[in-house]
This record gives structure tokens, C-alpha cells and sequence, in this order.
């Protein structure tokens, strides 16, 4: 019986195929122990008509291996076609995008020599969930969704994450100030998850801030965990200041199945020159080797792969004058770290990783205690363009509606109180909260909501949208108003 790992293979399109044979070179000669499966993707799967860009024995491949290598791939213009990468996630529950942000300097060009980060974002949820609604003329509506199961796993991954590598603080980086239920839960659990981990050092950053510091002071992160969409705006942000575009490699891992690639995508205008850096795709396949339990060979690739930039080997993305002593193409770049297998770089860190953990990460979530739940109002959403949008002209006639004591409160406008006692100065659109409640806040029944709204629309309004107003073991569940 074979001892080699099966691994699912995807050459991709553009410079795909040429990077992805150079990665495969590499894992080769070092002694990788590994067979694949190859299958179709991208381009040539889109144009047949399948919108997710992989077949159906593609999927299957994944349920059997677990292990995903895949080269970039090109999306046809025009609409219809999916993101094979969002499919991919959700379909098989790759909760964490991980990706390494390290500078090699002066081999690579940076501002910051000292940057070695790891941002570990959500990947399944948060705006990316992709629930949006058009709900008046002027008003267009995305839902942001943050649980609490999501929260944590991506949390204990990455204290788990640093503490398997040997990283030192973890920060978490919300925008909680604003978002204080959405955002608040995810710091909230942060807080929680770090006490289980007393040696690694924590703290917290407003998403803002913590942008702005990536950008001018990288150094002082280690490894940074958030939701999804800060998360890919600030690993952009971190490959950026690193000079390592075209060099990192990320993994999308879930509790089963992950996947492993370049951050560049596939240069179409490059392909078939033989001067594609294949360095993405194999960071990503280093990764790869520590995940499926090869750490030996990933050490083994990897200060082989920085000994050759230490060398001046350089492709041309790369190439610097005074620096740089040889240009090469693609495989000749591969060719290269091949032949400094088992040296180790001079100037930068050697790639150390842990022989007794050969397990991927995996995650147990907390025990959860069930909630007392308790309905205490509802908000409804009107589309309302009439009387000058005068909030008094809404907000007199929604007064009128009364189901057994469960009545108009306040009216809010883009967020903004604007009934009773709002300021004239304050720019309405057609899209209008009405939040109702019994004056002392007490319980309200599913029958009083839909008599409620029975009432609505008998005073001739058009009401889009319902939120119903909980408690939770008796605390507030939803936002007040701005002005409130």
C-alpha cells in the first residue's frame, strides 16, 4: 500500500499551468510524498456552461483527498460566473483564510525589513454571506452576519495557530465602537478565548487604525485574526508593504477539506513566456506540506527557496540591479531551489516548524447555554416618498396604529432619529425604520406584530421589511437609534 498523500491538483489557466509544474518539480525532488489527482478548472469549465468553474468530479475529488493545490484560474467577462474561490470555501467550510505577510528584504524590495505577520480572517461569513436587497428606489440593502459559532472558531484557530508556530501575540482588529452587537461579538469572544492562552500576548485595534498602522508600522503585528471583509482588505494591505505580491501563498482551511494557492491571479498576458515567479504557489504548497503532516520536507523547500533569493536568483518581477545576480524564467527559477535542497539561507530566518505535531489544526467549540429569548417590539421598514418626506407627516399617521398597546416609538432615517423630535436640518431618503413598542417595554406577541402590521397596511403604507426586537436573558439584542 502507497504511503504517499493524495493531493487535488489544479493546474488553472494563464500562468497556472507553468507555476504549477515548477511548484510540483520542487515538491518532487524534495521528497514529497505525495500523488495526485489532477482536475479541471476555471476558464474551460465556465465556458461549458458550469458557473461554479469546477465540474462535479472535482467536488468529489475534494471529498475524497481533503487537499486542494490549485493555480490561479481566469473568470470570463460578462455575468453569470461565480467565485470558484467563495464555492469552494462554502461549499466545504474552509472557515480560515490564512495568509503569511513576511518582508525578504533587500532581496525583495520593502520599506519594512522587519515584517513577519500571519492574518488569519473569517471566510464564510460577514458581508461575504452576499445577502443584499434593493428595498425602495433610493435604498439598497447588504446584510451583514456575524455568529457566534464563526467567531469562535476562527478565534481559537488562530490562538491555535500561533501557538503550533511559535508566534507571540495575537491582536484582534473590529470595528466595535460602531458595530457594538456584530463587531462587539466577535471582540467580546476574542476576550473570552484569550484567557484560555495566558502565554500569548493579546490586544485589540479598531480595523481603522489597525489599517493605517499596517501600512506605516507592520513590524510590531505577529498574527492578526478578524472578520472577512477587513480581513482581505488588510492582507492586501500587509502584501503590499511586505513587496511580496507576487510571493505569497495562502491556505483556506476548514474542518475537513483546505486549500492551498498563490494571492496573485493568473496573468493571462504573461502566460507561456516562461516568466511567471512560481514563489506564490509554492508557499502556498509549503504551507500545504506542514498542513497534510510533511513538515520535514516543507523546512526542507522553504530555505531552499529563500537561500535562492539570497543567491540574486531572481525572476523578473523581482530582478534588482546590484542586487540581483542572474534573471530567470520559471522553471529555471525552479531549477535553482532544486539544486540548493538541504542548504539553509544565511540572512534570513531558516523555516523551522514543529516534527511533533504532524495534526492539522483542529477546533472544538465551547458548550453554549441556551438564552432566555424574550420579543419586545419590532421594527418596520417603509418605503415612504410623500409630503416632502416630513418625518412629522409619517410619524402622525403611523401613530394611529395601536395592536393592544404595542405603538409607534421613534422613527430613524438612514440610522438617525427623526420622529418624534427630529431636527430639520437632517436629510431624509425614502427609506424609512419605524420602531414599535409597548411604552413600558414589556412582552409582545407574534398576534400583536401581525395585527400591527394589518394596521400598517390598511393606512395605505408600504412596509419592506420587519426586524423583531428580543432580549436576551433580559438584555437589550438590538442597536438604539443615532439621537436616541
Amino acid at each position: 500500500m502507497s504511503s504517499k498523500r493524495k493531493i487535488t491538483v489544479a493546474y488553472g489557466d494563464g500562468i497556472g499551468p507553468e507555476i504549477m509544474k515548477a511548484t510540483l518539480n520542487i515538491l518532487e525532488a524534495a521528497g514529497a510524498q505525495l500523488e495526485y489527482d489532477v482536475i479541471e478548472i476555471g476558464e474551460q469549465v465556465y465556458l461549458k456552461g458550469i458557473s461554479s468553474g469546477m465540474e462535479p468530479k472535482a467536488f468529489d475529488s475534494l471529498r475524497e483527498t481533503k487537499v486542494f493545490l490549485k493555480s490561479p484560474i481566469t473568470t470570463p467577462q460578462g455575468g453569470g460566473f461565480k467565485s470558484l474561490n467563495v464555492t469552494t470555501r462554502k461549499s466545504f467550510g474552509l472557515f480560515a483564510n490564512v495568509r503569511p505577510c513576511k518582508a525578504y528584504s533587500p532581496f525583495v524590495k520593502t520599506h519594512f525589513p522587519k515584517t513577519d505577520m500571519v492574518i488569519i480572517r473569517e471566510n464564510e461569513e460577514d458581508l461575504y454571506a452576499g445577502i443584499e436587497h434593493r428595498q425602495t428606489q433610493e435604498v439598497y440593502q447588504c446584510l451583514k452576519l456575524i455568529s457566534q459559532p464563526g467567531s469562535e472558531k476562527i478565534i481559537r484557530y488562530a490562538f491555535e495557530y500561533a501557538k503550533k508556530y511559535g508566534r507571540k501575540k495575537v491582536t484582534c482588529m473590529t470595528k466595535d465602537n460602531i458595530m457594538k452587537l456584530a463587531d462587539g461579538l466577535f471582540h467580546k469572544t476574542f476576550n473570552e478565548i484569550a484567557k484560555e492562552y495566558p502565554d500569548i500576548e493579546t490586544d485589540h485595534k479598531i480595523i481603522d487604525i489597525g489599517s493605517a498602522l499596517i501600512a506605516e508600522r507592520p513590524e510590531i503585528f505577529d498574527v492578526i485574526v478578524t472578520l472577512n471583509l477587513y480581513g482581505d482588505i488588510i492582507s492586501d494591505i500587509a502584501a503590499q508593504v511586505t513587496g511580496s505580491v507576487g510571493l505569497g501563498g495562502s491556505a483556506n482551511v476548514g474542518e475537513e477539506v483546505a486549500m492551498f494557492e498563490a494571492i496573485h491571479g493568473s496573468a493571462p498576458d504573461i502566460a507561456g513566456q516562461d516568466m511567471a515567479n512560481p514563489s506564490g504557489l509554492l508557499n502556498g504548497a509549503v504551507m500545504m506540506l506542514v498542513h497534510i503532516g510533511q513538515p520535514e520536507i516543507a523546512e526542507k523547500v522553504g530555505n531552499a527557496w529563500m537561500k535562492t533569493l539570497e543567491d540574486g536568483i531572481h525572476t523578473g518581477d523581482i530582478y534588482q540591479e546590484g542586487i540581483s545576480s542572474k534573471k530567470v524564467g520559471t522553471q529555471e527559477f525552479a531549477q535553482a531551489v532544486i539544486e540548493r535542497l538541504g542548504q539553509k539561507p544565511v540572512n534570513m530566518t531558516p523555516a523551522i516548524f514543529d516534527k511533533s505535531a504532524k495534526d492539522p489544526i483542529s477546533i472544538k467549540l465551547s458548550p453554549v447555554t441556551k438564552s432566555e429569548k424574550k420579543l419586545i417590539g419590532v421594527d418596520v421598514f417603509i418605503d415612504w416618498d410623500k409630503d416632502g418626506r416630513d418625518p412629522n407627516s409619517i410619524g402622525d399617521a403611523l401613530r394611529k396604529a395601536d395592536a393592544d398597546g404595542l405603538v409607534l416609538q421613534l422613527i430613524t432615517n438612514r440610522g438617525i432619529k427623526v420622529y418624534p423630535g427630529g431636527m430639520k436640518e437632517t436629510f431624509c431618503t425614502d427609506h424609512w425604520r419605524c420602531r414599535f413598542q409597548k411604552a413600558d417595554q414589556s412582552l409582545v406577541s407574534h398576534a400583536q406584530v401581525l395585527d400591527l402590521m394589518d394596521q400598517i397596511a390598511k393606512l395605505s403604507f408600504d412596509f419592506i421589511k420587519t426586524e423583531n426586537l428580543y432580549s436576551f436573558d433580559g438584555v437589550r439584542a438590538y442597536s438604539l437609534a443615532q439621537g436616541e
